[in-house]
């Protein structure tokens, strides 16, 4: 039986040079319903967030099932630079993982090792999802996996900042997340919009693009897309399903709000 090929694996959330900048959302809630209505909303990935919220591995698991699915792109940021959360993550499937706290080149060379199939690296299994369950043949999965599969470095410490030249341009990393929210705090800050990490964003962001790869960030709501992209990230990790929701509420008790004052009146 030919292996079943999802069209998951044609899409990438990577900006090519000339390409548009990729929006995508971080999704905080293990719900399988969560990633069905985020793919009807058309973003152009998703990343489930194991590192601040509540995932446990079979929830995981699901919700790549549903987001392969459903052709939406999938990354997971994985709770720690560790090989069992990197390997668990695309064995599931997942398109892609954000490793946090990248903070020097010789952690970034352990996190492409082990993302990847080889001598000290991934190990490997034919009965995954990302094997086809067997279907698919160790050739197939090898070639896939080299192609298909991402993973993004997250600088968030000032000694990640001082290595950014040498981890961009680490063969195996595919892009570098600036972590602003992380270094605000390693550095005293109390916002991550905090004007003195603007240095740190161009050092970061000069990095990235001498390396050839994408700069990913956080950027809290879609109007400041425009902002971001100026500073050099073309790949916007724009909120939560969360901040989502809360948006849509507060809308909604703004307008409840009007119509009770208009009926005082």
């Amino acid at each position: 039986m030919a292996p079943i090929a999802p069209s998951i694996l044609a899409k990438s959330p990577l900006p090519q040079p000339g390409e548009r900048p990729r929006a995508g959302v971080f999704v905080k809630t293990p719900a399988i319903e969560i990633v069905e209505l985020l793919a009807l909303g058309g973003v152009d990935f998703i990343c489930l967030d194991a590192e601040h919220a509540p995932f446990d591995r079979l929830t995981l698991d699901r919700m790549i099932a549903m987001a392969r699915a459903l052709s939406l792109p999938c990354l997971v940021r994985v709770a720690a630079a560790c090989p069992e959360a990197i390997m668990q993550a695309f064995d599931m499937g997942a398109g892609g993982v954000v490793v946090p706290h990248v903070a020097g080149v010789e952690m970034a060379k352990d996190v492409a090792r082990w993302a990847h199939f080889g001598h000290g690296g991934r190990g490997y299994a034919g009965s995954t999802r990302a094997a086809g369950y067997t279907t698919q043949g160790m050739a197939a999965t090898l070639a896939e996996a080299r192609e298909g599969r991402i993973v993004i470095a997250q600088i968030e410490e000032p000694e990640g900042v001082a290595e950014a030249e040498a981890i961009a341009a680490v063969d195996g990393i595919d892009a570098i997340f600036f972590g602003a929210a992380d270094l605000a705090v390693a550095k005293g800050l109390v916002n991550s919009d905090d004007p003195a990490l603007a240095d740190a964003l161009h050092i970061v962001s000069r990095a990235v693009a001498s390396a050839g790869k994408p700069l990913a960030g956080f950027v809290s709501s879609a109007d400041k897309l425009g902002e971001a992209h100026a500073k050099g990230i073309s790949m916007a990790f724009v909120g939560s399903e969360q901040s989502i929701i809360l948006a849509g509420a507060r809308g909604l008790a703004r307008s409840a709000a009007a119509l009770s004052t208009e009926h005082a009146a």
